[in-house]
């Protein structure tokens, strides 16, 4: 068991970190990726599963840190607030612009609403990005404070 908490351990180190670069580099390019979508919620799946298997293993009596508890549950904080964010950065986009409903946007001109969705992408993204650099961070901690 401990075996598959490391191995599962490393695969969200690599997919969330994986995730991390390539979004920032696709929100620099200000371009979408669906690579970036798909490497994020693998990681966001294996973070998920790694901390079950870290659970199951306290529950089995293994001995831990407590500040490889933390750094190895904030993840899931972390993921939740983000998916909180990107989802209210649409509206703050629309907001920002004056709309009260994304069926305003339906009604511009279409080079117009290419640029509010682009804004839109661009935010979400970015948000989405941040988490996953905080998350890499914090699961590279975790794991240099495991035993």
């Amino acid at each position: 068991m401990k075996m598959v908490h490391l191995v599962i351990g490393i695969l969200s180190v690599v997919l969330i970190g994986g995730a991390g670069v390539w979004g920032a580099w696709c929100w620099y390019r200000v371009r979408s990726s669906r690579l970036f979508w798909h490497l994020l919620r693998a990681g966001q799946v294996a973070v998920v599963l790694e901390t079950a298997l870290g659970g199951v293993l306290v529950l089995m009596g293994r001995k831990v840190s407590d500040l490889h508890l933390i750094y190895g549950l904030l993840p899931l904080a972390i993921s939740i607030v983000a998916e909180q964010l990107r989802i209210a950065s649409a509206q703050m986009v629309l907001d920002a612009r004056g709309f009260s409903s994304a069926a305003e946007v339906g009604e511009l001109p279409d080079s117009e609403q290419r640029l509010v969705v682009t804004t839109i992408v661009q935010r979400e993204l970015g948000v989405m990005v941040l988490a996953a650099l905080v998350i890499f961070v914090l699961l590279v901690r975790a794991a240099s404070t495991g035993g």
